[in-house]
């Protein structure tokens, strides 16, 4: 059982292609949102899934201009406490994988739009971006390959990476585009949609190894 995280509000289209990705992958998700709580401990592992900006103020005090979701913050931030501790399976996704970052005492680029020189600033459901697999680490092993394409709807990015993170990948621009945590078991951030793009087999393995380990753990 493989939880995904969302908003109340809003068309769910990140939980139905979470959903179609785990299920794909061999599990059986199931939805979490504020008004939608499941235990963590009843659940094998957890995905945080991608929306709206994080209110800045739980990284930088400043209150900021923009359109933010405090009850998914605080919800999502509890759930994320709770899998750490009871050691589930984690992956987060674009704001999901800032939201991992900040809550290990990380911060983030609050617009990265200034600067982007080789890539764009286009949002691109399809893969159109490239992605710098450092050599080493999980993510590598997953993907099997030092670069892949990854698409891009972000305008936010890990900044000071979080204490126990480490990064995996970068765009051409150096911009962090995941993070994990070595010797934790699976927990891997991206900062890309992996969930947008099932057609390719190397997004599919982050779903199959989420669900592997959390079967794994389970067995």
């Amino acid at each position: 059982m493989i939880g995904i995280t969302g908003p109340d509000k809003h068309i769910a289209w990140g939980w139905w292609f979470g959903s179609l990705a785990v299920r794909m992958a061999g599990g059986l998700p199931v939805r979490l949102t504020p008004g939608r709580a499941t235990r963590v401990g009843q659940l094998d592992g957890v995905i945080i899934g991608g929306g709206d900006d994080i209110d800045p103020q739980l990284y930088a005090g400043d209150p900021g201009t923009g359109h933010y979701d405090a009850e998914r913050d605080r919800f999502e931030l509890a759930v994320i406490d709770a899998a750490l501790k009871e050691r589930r399976p984690m992956l987060g996704i674009c704001r999901g994988a800032q939201l991992i970052n900040v809550a290990h005492g990380g911060d983030l680029f609050a617009d990265l739009r200034p600067m982007r020189v080789q890539t764009g600033n286009r949002r691109l459901i399809l893969p159109r971006k490239t992605l710098n697999i450092r050599r080493g680490s999980r993510l590598a092993k997953l993907i099997g390959q030092p670069q892949t394409r990854i698409n891009s709807l972000h305008h936010q990015a890990v900044r000071r990476v979080g204490r126990g993170l480490q990064v995996s990948g970068r765009d051409l621009d150096g911009i962090v585009q995941a993070i994990e945590k070595p010797g934790r078991g699976f927990l891997i951030g991206t900062q890309w949609h992996p969930e947008y793009i099932p057609q390719r087999g190397t997004q599919r393995r982050l779903f199959k190894e989420l669900v592997r380990e959390a079967a794994r753990l389970r067995s």
